[in-house]
C-alpha cells in the first residue's frame, strides 16, 4: 500500500511535458520580454559610448554616468527629489501610523466608511489630484514650490503607510499589550515596549515604499511644481530636446533605487508573514 502511494506521488510530481505547457511557457516568456525589454534597452544604452541610442552596441563606457554627476541641473533636481521624498515620507509615517493605531484600537460610528475614505487618494487619477491641489493652492494664495510638491506627494503616501501599518497591527497578538498593562505599564510604555517593536519592519517597509513613490512621481508634480524641478520633471524637460544616453543613465539610477527599495520592502513583508506563521503554529501547539 505504501509503495503504491509513493509511486502515485512520484507520478504527480513528474508531470509529463505537454504542448499546452510549452505554449503557456512561451506565452509567459514573450509577455515578460515585451514588458521589460524597453527597460533593459535603457539600461544597455546607458553604457554605450555612442551619443545616440542605436544598435549595434559600440563600446562599453561609464562616460554618461560621469556626465550625469557633472550636470548641475540634474544633481540639483536629485537633491530636490530627495528633500521632497524625505519630507513626504516622514510626515506620512507620523500621520499614517497614528491613523492606523486609531483604526485598530478604537470603535466608533462609520468606522468602515472612514477606512475607505482614507484609502481613496491612492485610487484617484494623478491628474485629478494634481488639479484639485492646484486649485486649493490658488485659493489659499500658496505659491507653487517644493513645499506644494511635498504636500501633493503626502496625499498619496499617507494611505500607503496607513494600509501597511494597519495590516501589521491586525496580525499582532493583542494579548501582549494587555499583559504589559497588567504588569503596570501605561499606554505609552506599552506602545514603545510592545507595539513599536512589532511594527518596526512595517514602518521601514512603508517608508521605503512611500519614498520610492514620491521620488518617481511626475503627474501630480507637474501641476504643483514651481521654479525648482524634481528629477522626473528635469528629465521631462530634457526629453523635449531629444533622448540622450545621459537620460538613459539617469533612468538606470532611478530604476536601481526603485528596485532596491521595493526588494527590501518585500523582504520585510515576507519576514513578517513568516513570523506570523510561526506564532500561529506555536499558538496551535499550546492549545
Amino acid at each position: 500500500m505504501r509503495e503504491k502511494l509513493e509511486k502515485k506521488i512520484t507520478r504527480e510530481k513528474v508531470k509529463p511535458f505537454s504542448a499546452g505547457d510549452f505554449i503557456l511557457r512561451l506565452y509567459v516568456f514573450f509577455f515578460f520580454l515585451i514588458l521589460y525589454s524597453p527597460i533593459i534597452i535603457v539600461v544597455i544604452f546607458s553604457f554605450n559610448e555612442a551619443p545616440f541610442s542605436y544598435f549595434p552596441f559600440k563600446k562599453f563606457t561609464l562616460f554618461w554616468y560621469r556626465e550625469f554627476l557633472n550636470n548641475d541641473d540634474l544633481m540639483q533636481a536629485v537633491f530636490n527629489s530627495i528633500k521632497v521624498g524625505v519630507v513626504a515620507t516622514l510626515f506620512s509615517l507620523i500621520v499614517g501610523t497614528l491613523l492606523a493605531l486609531a483604526m485598530d484600537e478604537f470603535i466608533f460610528p462609520l468606522k468602515g466608511v472612514f477606512h475607505r475614505v482614507s484609502t481613496w487618494p491612492i485610487t484617484f487619477p494623478g491628474v485629478i489630484t494634481g488639479v484639485a491641489l492646484l486649485l486649493f493652492c490658488s485659493f489659499v494664495k500658496l505659491d507653487l514650490s517644493l513645499v506644494t510638491v511635498a504636500i501633493g506627494h503626502i496625499t498619496f503616501c499617507i494611505p500607503v503607510v496607513y494600509l501597511e501599518v494597519l495590516a501589521r497591527l491586525r496580525t499582532m497578538d493583542k494579548s501582549m499589550v494587555l499583559a504589559a498593562m497588567d504588569l503596570g505599564a501605561n499606554r505609552w510604555r506599552a506602545f514603545f515596549s510592545v507595539v513599536l517593536p512589532n511594527i518596526t519592519t512595517a514602518l521601514i517597509g512603508a517608508a521605503l515604499l512611500a519614498f520610492t513613490l514620491s521620488f518617481d512621481e511626475i503627474i501630480v508634480t507637474i501641476f504643483l511644481t514651481g521654479r525648482d524641478n524634481t528629477l522626473p520633471m528635469q528629465i521631462w524637460a530634457m526629453l523635449r530636446r531629444g533622448m540622450t544616453p545621459e537620460i538613459n543613465a539617469v533612468g538606470t539610477v532611478i530604476l536601481f533605487v526603485s528596485i532596491t527599495s521595493v526588494f527590501i520592502w518585500e523582504r520585510l513583508r515576507s519576514r513578517d508573514l513568516e513570523q506570523k506563521r510561526i506564532q500561529m503554529a506555536k499558538a496551535r501547539l499550546r492549545a
